[in-house]
């Protein structure tokens, strides 16, 4: 035990060692062998002096054991140079979770759709995406929060699925990144700026313009003719045969009635009570006056969307692309009364194109067509009417009032309200003798199902290219594939996404512009 009491003196080092004299050697007395404490070396005298304060500390505030005496509380005995005690059991620090970091700058939320057909991740994603392109132009944040939050509810509403969904999106992200800072800028025109009255046509301004001729300065087959007389003679080999302008519908010369027409297809079987009417929208039967409005106004629940199959758990399903839901479900939407097509059924009042003399190298010319219809007493009748030529360039649009009492301006389709025509006094024959100004027999008429718009216009004319049947689908008819997807597919170009209705000369141009896709595709696949 001799040896055992020799301790040895701290560094001189430590600060208290430098100022205090070492302790005198006392007797250490080890009751058990747990009392044994391990000492680790610190490099840094520093760190070991506040190690060793907080284990005197730790040891002064633990109370005795019942095993040990109080010759078994043993002092501190005091360590080598650069050595220190520590303890062997510490206290693990609370672990915290970590959450996510606070951004300085909230973001506004798209609004919450019950039964929404996007995830609501997408959609802030998306408005994400809008803010920083829409801050770009607007001068504030706060300018660019309200009106990308607009336009991102916009294009959530617009698109009838969640499969459209990410189309409608990009078109308006893409029409974003082409806008530019100015007070004008906007995403939807209002109207067309190039629309031209009708009144300036029966005026004979317009009329002198667009007679077909050569010997005018400022007419665009005047300047180059070569291109569109090669294009023109590339179409006639697409030009609808009589066969197929039978199977489709168009509307043909009655061989005894004069101003009548005739359809070739098969037609529903009228009711046989003549007051009665079949609600196209719907299929309800409902019943008439003599004037042509409801006898008995009742509300009428339609889907305004097609049917298509969609994948489902053990097969297929029919759904409706309005609302996804399966065929023979309640209808969507709401309106105010039944309404009727009723355009097979009126067939007079129609003109014919006639043939006319054109100088020598001059081809009769090619425009895309479309018209609006709006429904009234008796049916589907024109409302708006837009010519497109091959250089995309709009050279006839007006509005037209119809002949009779309109009970539904079907806006969501046909984009026409009622102050489109409040001021409006242009007639179908107002619209009809424009147009066989403007057209002769052998004028190529590009439209998509071309038939609905000359049985509005109540026009009968030959020669004719329909890109429902230059691109057919794939089951063929009576399937069709529409105006929008054909654009999207063909041309990467989204079409009908305004949610004030379609736009006639939209469709027109679009209508043009495939078929110049076509005629360059089969150009090169002919080299």
């Amino acid at each position: 035990m001799q040896g055992a009491d020799k301790v040895p003196m701290k560094s001189a080092s430590l600060p208290q060692a430098a100022q205090q004299p070492a302790p005198k050697p006392r007797s250490i007395h080890l009751s058990a062998a747990r009392d044994k404490r391990r000492i680790a070396r610190i490099p840094m005298p520093g760190l070991g002096e506040g190690a060793k304060r907080r284990l005197l500390a730790s040891s002064s505030s633990r109370p005795p054991s019942k095993n040990q005496g109080l010759g078994s509380q043993l002092p501190e005995a005091p360590t080598p140079s650069g050595q220190a005690s520590m303890a062997t059991s510490t206290v693990p620090p609370k672990r915290v979770a970590r959450g996510p970091p606070v951004q300085t700058s909230q973001k506004p939320l798209p609004p919450k759709e019950c039964g929404g057909k996007v995830p609501a991740i997408t959609r802030q994603r998306r408005l994400s995406l809008f803010m920083d392109e829409g801050l770009k132009f607007c001068s504030s944040t706060q300018e660019a929060t309200g009106k990308e939050l607009k336009e991102e509810t916009a294009a959530y509403h617009q698109s009838p699925s969640k499969r459209m969904d990410r189309e409608v999106a990009a078109n308006t992200f893409h029409k974003m990144q082409g806008l530019g800072p100015g007070p004008g800028a906007g995403l939807h025109k209002t109207r067309d700026s190039r629309a031209v009255s009708q009144e300036v046509v029966l005026g004979g301004k317009l009329a002198a313009q667009t007679s077909f001729s050569l010997q005018r300065p400022d007419s665009p087959h005047g300047e180059d003719p070569l291109p569109g007389a090669t294009l023109y003679q590339r179409l006639k080999e697409h030009l609808l045969t009589q066969a197929q302008l039978k199977e489709n519908g168009y509307p043909f010369a009655h061989p005894t009635l004069p101003g009548g027409a005739v359809l070739f297809t098969a037609r529903e079987k009228p009711p046989q009570d003549p007051s009665c009417r079949l609600c196209c929208r719907c299929g309800t039967q409902y019943l008439v006056a003599p004037s042509g409005r409801c006898v008995r106004q009742e509300e009428c629940h339609y889907h305004w969307g097609r049917l298509r199959p969609t994948p489902a758990a053990g097969g297929w399903q029919i759904q409706y692309t309005c609302c996804s839901a399966p065929i023979g479900s309640p209808g969507c939407q709401v309106a105010q009364q039944h309404v009727q097509d009723g355009r097979q059924q009126d067939l007079q009042g129609f003109v014919h194109t006639s043939d006319k003399e054109l100088p020598p190298g001059a081809h009769p010319g090619i425009y895309a067509l479309d018209c609006e219809m709006c429904y009234t007493t008796s049916g589907l009748e024109l409302t708006r009417v837009s010519v497109v030529d091959s250089a995309l360039q709009l050279v006839y649009d007006t509005f037209v009032r119809p002949d009779r009492d309109i009970v539904d301006y079907n806006t969501r389709f046909s984009g026409v309200t009622a102050a489109d025509l409040a001021h409006t006094s242009t007639s179908i024959r107002d619209v009809q003798a424009a147009l066989l100004t403007l057209f002769n027999a052998h004028t190529i008429l590009i439209g998509h199902s071309l038939q609905s718009d000359l049985l509005a216009l109540k026009l009968i004319h030959g020669t004719v290219l329909d890109t429902s049947v230059l691109f057919p689908h794939r089951r063929g008819l009576p399937y069709k594939r529409s105006l929008r997807n054909l654009a999207a597919h063909y041309l990467g170009h989204i079409i009908q996404d305004r949610m004030d209705g379609h736009s006639s000369s939209e469709d027109a141009s679009a209508c043009m512009r495939l078929v110049i896709w076509k005629m360059g595709q089969d150009t090169e696949t002919q080299r």
